[in-house]
């Protein structure tokens, strides 16, 4: 499995450009439809937008404050969803709302969590219910002076693998998937789109080729703007950039449930278990105008997540706490409101071409949670142009991995260790939480620990490595460490610098 698409002039159905999770969404259902699809990516898989979230899968609680019912329907049916596709990446997680009563009544979080278990068909996941944070193990990280709260339950999700795995779904299908690939030019051409590529990797030798294409979709993200340029198509619709970042700190606290903490702003900040050893804290919100592919957090930002939780622990942190941090562009649809955190995270599927001519479908906004719908959605849009598609098919489909036994990814960790009985238990575990049964592939063939080759650091062996770069379109040690895994955390820098040597970086 590679990142090239070959050489010569190739014809396809669907091209994609954009291969973070939509773009990577449309490509799996549409190969599984029976259409030839071409999926390219400029750089990584997930590598920018997709990867930069708060890990979650949800419905989006704080969106009935802004009346977005049926963005918030939509996603409480997919989290159900989500969770059975690919229940080793997406887990169960539950949240406990601190309530704050000079921020929002306790009436008022009771109403707004009635509503939203009302609006989800749970068969998965508890309903909500308060608990008493002055005698509840809940409240024991907390500051004195918080008593109530409430309990609800979203989803975890291995954001970065989410996207990887569509994409090797679709790869299955019969797709082309083109990493490290951009697309520099479009135009029609009798009744087709001629699209210029150019390898952007370190071994690209910098040639521009052809391919042309039925239907065009634009899942750029946050350029979306730059491909409808090239395209030299206008639209009477916007695209706004929002900012969001997150640091990673020590482990806070004790307990596998998130915190939703509200802020004077009326934002919420959450803090989340993370790889056993963390706490994720997020997000911001804040506009954003400068390359989508150069933002990072700022000084400010870290400030505002260390004091939003330092307002609720016991335990307090600063900027030399954070171990890591990342930040993302949101690519959403302009709606004229003032307050970045209350633009609308619906999706907009926007077609343009007549009769005869051919179609260019861009994406514009959405989220995680409902990518799967809304590649349903794209694909409905673009039936008029090509009939021939099968039906849908995707709801009911296990994600590579996903077809975990009874008992889920623990249960596989134990069988793993039991027919391979040297394979250490963390390992087994993390094998099994993130290749699913995959993991056979990785460890076919291997009859002692000897067989997984070197150890690069932190459990990261030879033979792991080369099925990421295989099967996962690995390219770089930034791929492996913090998209494919996120093992950087626990990579020394002399570590990451022998990987990249080994992965032939310069």
């Amino acid at each position: 499995m590679t990142g090239t698409i070959g050489t010569g002039t190739d014809s396809f159905d669907l091209l994609i450009i954009g291969g973070g999770i939509n773009g990577a969404g449309i490509a799996c259902d549409a190969a599984g439809r029976g259409l030839s699809v071409l999926l390219c990516e400029q750089g990584d898989l997930g590598g920018a937008t997709s990867s930069a979230s708060s890990k979650l899968i949800h419905g989006g609680l704080r969106y009935l404050e802004h009346y977005a019912f049926r963005l918030v329907r939509e996603a409480l049916a997919e989290r159900e969803v989500l969770l059975n596709k690919a229940p080793h990446i997406i887990r169960p997680l539950s949240f406990v709302l601190v309530n704050e009563t000079r921020l929002r009544p306790a009436w008022m979080i009771r109403l707004g969590l009635l509503l939203y278990d009302s609006l989800s068909r749970r068969r998965i996941l508890a309903p909500s219910r308060g608990v008493d944070l002055a005698s509840g193990p809940e409240g024991a990280p907390l500051v004195e002076g918080f008593t109530k709260g409430f309990i609800y339950a979203d989803a975890w999700v291995e954001d970065a693998r989410l996207v990887v795995l569509n994409a090797r779904a679709a790869s299955e299908c019969g797709a082309h998937v083109a990493t490290r690939t951009r697309c520099t030019g479009a135009a029609r051409d009798d009744g087709f789109w001629r699209v210029t590529l150019e390898g952007t990797d370190q071994e690209g030798d910098g040639n521009a080729r052809e391919v042309t294409a039925r239907a065009l979709v634009n899942a750029a993200g946050p350029w979306v703007m730059e491909v409808l340029a090239q395209a030299k198509v206008r639209r009477g619709w916007r695209q706004r950039l929002v900012k969001g970042s997150h640091i990673v700190v020590p482990r806070m606290y004790d307990g596998p449930h998130a915190y939703v903490l509200q802020r004077p702003d009326k934002r919420i900040v959450f803090a989340i278990p993370f790889e056993g050893d963390y706490t994720l804290i997020g997000t911001t919100d804040i506009p954003y105008s400068g390359d989508p592919a150069l933002v990072a957090i700022s000084p400010e930002e870290t400030e505002y997540l260390c004091a939003a939780v330092n307002e609720y622990f016991r335990a307090q942190i600063s900027a030399a706490d954070v171990v890591w941090s990342f930040a993302g562009v949101r690519p959403l649809l302009d709606d004229d409101d003032p307050d970045p955190a209350a633009i609308t995270r619906d999706y907009m599927l926007d077609v343009q071409g007549d009769e005869g001519e051919a179609p260019l479908l861009s994406v514009v906004g959405g989220k995680i949670t409902t990518y799967r719908v809304l590649a349903e959605a794209a694909l409905d849009l673009l039936r008029p142009w090509l009939p021939a598609m099968g039906p849908a098919w995707t709801a009911g489909a296990k994600l590579p991995g996903g077809d975990l036994p009874a008992g889920g990814s623990d249960m596989l960790a134990d069988e793993l260790m039991t027919t391979h009985p040297w394979l250490p238990p963390d390992l087994a575990r993390r094998y099994a939480r993130s290749y699913g049964t995959r993991s056979g592939e990785l460890l076919r063939g291997a009859a002692k620990m000897e067989d997984l080759g070197v150890d690069l650091g932190a459990g990261l062996h030879e033979r792991e490595l080369a099925y990421l770069m295989d099967a996962e379109w690995a390219q770089t040690a930034a791929d492996v460490l913090w998209r494919r895994t996120k093992l950087g955390l626990r990579f020394s820098a002399s570590e990451r610098q022998n990987l990249a040597r080994r992965m032939g970086e310069a």
